[in-house]
């Protein structure tokens, strides 16, 4: 494997990484977020018509956002260290042939 794969690797890592973080941070804020509906604000009397929107809106597992954003977490320390690993090597070769 030649370094400029190795970096590109680690690149993508990165922003695979950080694109699951982004996700799973909307899924946290998602089943944070208190919609005025729960208040009672603009609800109608009717419940069946408030039954069928609870059903509409499913929100995103908390446990498994967390979870994903530590994943994350831990993709991005790996590509990181990927990245150095590729940078150390190339600057070995170039005090080698020095």
């Amino acid at each position: 494997m030649d370094i400029q794969s190795a970096t590109a690797s680690g690149l993508q890592g990165l922003q695979k990484a950080q694109g699951d973080a982004t996700q799973a941070a909307a899924d946290i804020a998602a089943n944070l977020t208190v919609s005025p509906e729960e208040f009672g604000i603009g609800q109608e009397n009717n419940t069946d018509t408030a039954d069928k929107n609870a059903d509409s809106t499913k929100l995103p597992n908390l446990s498994e956002a967390v979870v994903d954003l530590k994943v994350a977490e831990f993709q991005a320390k790996a590509s990181v260290n990927v990245i150095q690993t590729a940078d150390e090597t190339l600057g070995t070769l170039l005090d080698v042939r020095a």
